[in-house]
C-alpha cells in the first residue's frame, strides 16, 4: 500500500507499507493491502505502520481523516509528529504542546488587548 500523510502545508510521508494501525473515535483498527476500501475519522493518538523493509514506525497524530482506496491510503491531519521510538515520540509531542501553549498565550493576550480597546472606544462614544 502507498501511504501518504498530508499536513496543511506539506506532505509529511509518502512510503510503501504493508500494515497500518490507527485510532478512530470508536477504537483502533488495522489495515492490510487486501482490505476493502475504507474511510475513517481519526482520533488523536498513535498511528503506526510497517514499511516494506520491516520494523515498525510511530507517529503521534491529531484528528484527521483516513481514506483507503485500492492500494493507496491517504491520511489528512492538522498535525503529526514522527519519532523513532515511543520515548522520543513523547518528548517531541511535549515540546510541540509547549510551543502551542506559548502561541496560545500570545494570541489570547492580543485578543484581550483588542477587546479592551474596543470596549474603551465604545465608552468614549457616549
Amino acid at each position: 500500500m502507498m501511504l501518504k500523510i498530508l499536513l496543511p502545508a506539506e506532505v509529511l510521508l509518502r512510503q510503501e507499507v504493508k500494515k497500518i494501525v490507527a485510532e478512530a473515535e470508536n477504537g483502533s483498527f488495522c489495515l492490510m493491502p487486501n482490505h476493502i476500501d475504507f474511510v475513517a475519522t481519526l482520533a488523536p493518538g498513535l498511528f503506526t505502520f510497517e514499511p516494506l523493509t520491516g520494523g515498525q514506525e510511530l507517529l503521534a497524530m491529531d484528528v484527521g481523516t483516513l481514506v483507503k482506496k485500492g492500494s493507496e491510503v491517504l491520511v489528512s491531519t492538522r498535525n503529526a509528529v514522527r519519532a523513532p521510538d515511543l520515548g522520543k515520540l513523547k518528548q517531541v509531542v511535549m515540546e510541540q504542546y509547549d510551543k502551542l501553549d506559548e502561541r496560545e498565550k500570545i494570541v489570547r493576550s492580543a485578543a484581550a488587548k483588542l477587546e479592551a480597546s474596543l470596549i474603551r472606544r465604545f465608552v468614549e462614544l457616549k
